[in-house]
């Protein structure tokens, strides 16, 4: 056998081993993806738990009550904060979907739900152009309602 013959055989041999080992690390790499995959499911299915366990219980005296103490304060900072956003938007929430509008709205552009009063348009006095008004000084608020479906 004639040295090109022998480099030419050397390779074949090298390139199918590169194809096996660039498979394996192939088939590594996508086990690997698969199993970050699954452990966020595990992730978000621990969190739905936990946010269902806590719903039917914030209120009684569990040995986990500090825990919802410190959620609840959470969950009532974040609500502060989305108000702010709303302030500064000069907008307010549906109280049946919880869809943004516009603080002038009459009624919600998603579900056509009547949206709540404007305390100075209820005087009679026009809160749409006054720079010092907070919407949240202006705009009845109602909760929004308490729908766990996105969190199953």
């Amino acid at each position: 056998m004639s040295f090109i013959d022998k480099l030419g055989d050397s390779i074949v041999s090298m390139s199918k081993d590169v194809g096996q080992k660039a498979k394996e690390a192939s088939g590594i790499a996508k086990l690997k993806l698969d199993i970050r995959i699954k452990q966020e499911y595990v992730k978000e299915q621990y969190a739905q738990l936990g946010k269902v366990y806590y719903e039917a219980h914030k209120n009684e005296d569990v040995p986990e009550k500090q825990r919802f103490d410190k959620i609840s304060d959470a969950l009532d900072e974040i609500d502060k904060m989305e108000l702010q956003i709303l302030e500064l938007k000069r907008a307010r929430r549906c109280p049946n979907c919880g869809v943004e509008a516009s603080e002038t709205a009459e009624f919600c552009s998603n579900c056509g739900a009547k949206l709540g009063v404007v305390v100075g348009e209820a005087k009679g006095e026009d809160v749409t152009n006054n720079e010092d008004s907070h919407p949240t000084e202006d705009v009845e608020l109602e909760e929004e309602p308490d729908d766990n479906s996105e969190w199953l």
